[in-house]
């Protein structure tokens, strides 16, 4: 398991194996939208721009097709929308708050895996390194993964949460998609009743992440990266147990 915590106000952190490298499984969706912002300050894009719903991706082994199920994705509705047009802010939406794999792929692929990579190296988080979009299958049989740390992951929800993602506007949009996220049974379950929470999970087989912004009295940024545990809920239990004694702890 993986920890990083940071109070914001600096005073105060606690990291435990958070340089070891995790799947990243779906928190590389905060780099994606990172890097759309990016792209969007920079007048290369713009959110209002649209993208034709195509369910055609190229592998990074071979270039060869590849194609998404709806069955594997926690978001089946954009499927119906093949042929359609959607917004990049529409996208954005759905990958972060639904965790839509299908969304994800097709600003991946707009963005470009590169300048993904270089948005993150520009914000000090080289523990997150993004090779691809998801379900990749030859990728994934090579062991050619999206991969991070605890650490590089509070690197990045921390420069959101102090308006250093992009700019101060872009870092506010930023929260506010990530709190609407729609999968809370982690580090929000162990946080006391109407606490505000900007955050990311990712979840795989024994693989259950969580990236958060804590807006409590006194905020901070947690990092819990689990591997091993196939219980979803016994995954979720321990999460929001040391979620629960970190705020404790700091938010007396």
């Amino acid at each position: 398991m993986g920890i990083a915590f940071r109070t914001l106000d600096g005073k105060e952190e606690w990291y435990s194996r958070a340089d070891e490298a995790f799947h990243a499984a779906s928190t590389m969706k905060v780099p994606v939208l990172i890097e759309l912002f990016h792209q969007v300050k920079q007048g290369t894009l713009k959110l209002s721009d649209t993208l034709l719903i195509k369910n055609e991706f190229h592998s990074i082994v071979d270039g060869s097709i590849y194609k998404l199920d709806a069955a594997d994705d926690s978001e089946a509705e954009l499927y119906k929308a093949e042929g359609q047009t959607r917004t990049l802010e529409q996208l954005a939406e759905l990958m972060i708050t639904v965790s839509s794999n299908f969304a994800t792929d097709l600003i991946v692929e707009k963005l470009g895996v590169e300048n993904i990579r270089a948005e993150v190296h520009a914000l000090g988080a080289d523990g997150v390194n993004v090779l691809r979009g998801v379900e990749d299958q030859k990728a994934f049989d090579k062991g050619l993964n999206n991969m991070t740390t605890a650490r590089g992951l509070a690197i990045l929800m921390t420069a959101i949460a102090q308006g250093k993602a992009v700019d101060k506007e872009s870092s506010e949009q930023m929260a506010a998609i990530l709190k609407r996220q729609k999968f809370n049974e982690a580090i929000p379950a162990g946080l006391p009743a109407g606490t505000v929470v900007a955050h990311k999970t990712g979840d795989i087989t024994k693989i259950h992440h969580d990236a958060a912004i804590v807006y409590a009295k006194r905020p901070f940024v947690l990092v819990l990266l689990v591997r091993g545990i196939a219980d979803d809920k016994v995954a979720y239990s321990l999460m929001a147990e040391i979620t629960r004694d970190l705020h404790d702890a700091t938010n007396r």
